[in-house]
């Protein structure tokens, strides 16, 4: 029997049936909590987001500084005062000045990031990592499948444009699926509940606000609360954005007049973890 696109075009629909139902299948139910900084920065603004709540928490305890040009650095080796497994991954990667894009890198600290997404997904806020990774290569597998049947299936005049015309609705509903955030809708009612008790201050009240306050609101609104709270750490520290994205440094205007202390770059929003 010659192979005809038919078939090609059910194999994708059945990958995208199978991805449909990693995706949008209820999985672990919501755990009644609320998350630490951490795991709040992972939700809302990715690995990276996890890494710079952790830098200002190690920052608030004194034991890491700012370095040279937009990186950061530790001021002292106190590790017996830090307990959380991320911020002691982080502490101990930081044996070199370097930028937070680097110390995203460091295998420990990947390890311990991994650690939190999973925390994560068994209390119901990131879609399990097996799950997501399997509803990814079906999904990759949709287009591969069409262009191969493409390659491989007889022209004629007769079903061409008919096969043609329908194989695009396979890539259309895979576009649709990719689309799809791996953080849950338990997860995005979690921020909004947050950011609803815990607004963004206009200005830092007298005297300093609590340490896990500042936690808080930079894990939930990221540069504006670095800006607020600790922004000589933010700046000097390369955590607002402005470090490279290809060697982790900050890259500084050096214009006359510009009035600019670097150039932004865009960052890392959710987590496809």
């Amino acid at each position: 029997m010659p192979l005809d696109m038919w078939w090609f075009i059910g194999a994708a629909g059945a990958c995208l049936a199978a991805a449909a139902a990693l995706l949008l299948l209820p999985g672990a139910p919501a755990v009644v909590g609320t998350p630490g900084p951490q795991s709040v920065a992972l939700l809302r603004g990715g690995r990276r987001a996890a890494v710079v709540v952790a830098l200002v928490a190690l920052h608030q305890r004194g034991v890491v500084t700012t370095g040279r040009h937009g990186t950061v650095r530790t001021d002292g080796w106190t590790q017996a005062a830090v307990r959380d497994r991320l911020q002691l991954a982080v502490h101990t990667s930081l044996r070199r000045p370097v930028g937070v894009r680097v110390v995203v890198t460091v295998p420990r600290v990947q390890k311990a990031l991994d650690a939190l997404r999973d925390e994560c997904a068994a209390a119901g806020l990131l879609r399990a990592n097996a799950r997501w990774r399997a509803a990814r290569a079906l999904l990759c597998a949709v287009p591969l499948t069409i262009v191969t049947g493409l390659l491989v299936t007889p022209m004629t005049a007769s079903n061409t444009p008919l096969q043609s015309a329908i194989s695009t609705v396979p890539l259309a509903v895979a576009a649709a699926l990719w689309a799809i955030p791996r953080r849950t809708r338990a997860a995005r009612r979690l921020l909004e509940s947050l950011r609803e008790r815990h607004p963004l201050e206009q200005r830092p009240p007298r005297g300093g606000p609590a340490g896990s306050r500042v936690l808080t609101s930079v894990a939930l609104y990221g540069d504006s609360a670095l800006t607020l709270y600790v922004p000589h750490f933010a700046r000097e520290g390369g955590l607002l954005g402005h470090g490279s994205r290809d060697t982790g440094f900050a890259v500084f205007n050096t214009a006359p007049g510009s009035g600019s202390t670097g150039t932004d770059h865009p960052g890392c929003g959710t987590s496809s973890a």
